[in-house]
């Protein structure tokens, strides 16, 4: 994926989580339509962003070989993904487990420890975006629970 289609890709999550945004809007042949509003993580967690006057957000993109992991590890700031293609199963500290597939959106879970597992026979491939503060890491290896 170029970097024009992070772009492109970050616009459209703009225009899906916004709450106030509406087909109505835009002008004529423009569809715009609510995947998924939350003011909550996948694991019923507000959402809280990081107070700061460095903000950060940084937009990647994340391939996973069938039955590779990410290792455990957890995010200090809130996180977003899109699964483009594939699927992949979530282990949250405690045991509780989520499934995500191609065209799904993700609210990650913050400061709690997970893994992700590509339980699929293709590559899952994510796009991933990370509303952080510059210099500060948004992804933080841990010990499994």
């Amino acid at each position: 994926m170029t970097f024009r289609n992070l772009v492109c890709m970050w616009a459209l999550l703009g225009v899906v989580c916004a709450s106030s945004v509406s087909a109505a809007e835009y002008g004529g042949g423009v569809d715009a339509r609510v995947v998924l509003r939350s003011t909550t993580t996948s694991n019923g967690a507000r959402i809280a962003y990081p107070v700061t006057d460095r903000p950060e957000v940084t937009a990647m993109t994340v391939t996973l070989a069938p039955g590779a992991e990410t290792g455990w590890h957890s995010h200090p700031v809130p996180v977003y993904a899109w699964m483009l293609e594939g699927e992949l199963t979530v282990e949250v500290e405690g045991g509780k487990q989520y499934h995500f597939k191609a065209g799904d959106p993700i609210i990650e879970v913050v400061n709690t420890r997970h893994n992700g597992r590509n339980t699929g026979k293709v590559p899952a491939k994510l796009a991933v975006f990370y509303t952080g503060v510059e210099g500060r890491p948004s992804v933080v290896r841990t010990p499994a629970p």
